[in-house]
């Protein structure tokens, strides 16, 4: 006769995958609670605009911030006084010759250009909303050659964003208390 012995089974790899599908699957629940309760707008209700300076270099991204501050009032109001995207679109197609007009003279010798066209926008998050990159309805404001950083701005409901810049500043020394401490005592 055999003697008894234990049987020993290996632990289901199903026990170690349970906790972490719970782990995505309430992830996934609070990305679609955030999603019904912030009001996102579609990309099909959006007007955008956008600025591209002629390069990256100071003087170009001058002349677009400085043509940004005197078209953006314009714009805004434009946005105001709308009830729809429709009475957006004829708010701004009768700023365009004024918007023009301001980006021309600050320009100088730079050709500038504005058209209304699907144009294709990077990924972009506003608060909790992430935008998809994709082709939106915008008015394209090209500076010379249009190669530079450039802005977005999505005009119904009003935003705008500076396209995120590298921050030059100078960053403080991180120090440690206790640390500091003890090379004093042996200092």
């Amino acid at each position: 006769m055999l003697p008894d012995y234990e049987i020993k089974q290996k632990p289901s790899s199903m026990g170690r995958i349970i906790p972490y599908a719970e782990f995505i699957l309430i992830l996934i629940i609070i990305q679609c609670i955030l999603g019904l309760f912030t009001g996102a707008e579609s990309a099909e209700e959006t007007i955008r605009f956008r600025l591209l300076a002629h390069s990256n270099s100071t003087t170009d991204q001058a002349i677009k911030e400085e043509i940004q501050l005197k078209i953006q009032p314009l714009v805004e109001n434009a946005v105001t006084n709308s009830t729809s995207k429709e009475e957006l679109a004829e708010n701004l197609a009768a700023l365009e010759p004024t918007i023009l007009q301001i980006a021309t003279s600050i320009a100088g010798d730079k050709a500038v250009t504005l058209e209304r066209k699907n144009a294709l926008f990077p990924a972009k998050r506003s608060g909790l909303v992430i935008y998809p990159q994709s082709e939106y309805d915008a008015y394209l404001l090209t500076i010379g050659s249009g190669r530079g950083d450039n802005w977005w701005c999505a005009l119904f409901p009003k935003i705008c964003y500076p396209e995120e810049e590298k921050e030059t500043q100078e960053e403080e020394k991180v120090t440690f208390f206790l640390w500091e401490w003890i090379t004093g005592l042996f200092s």
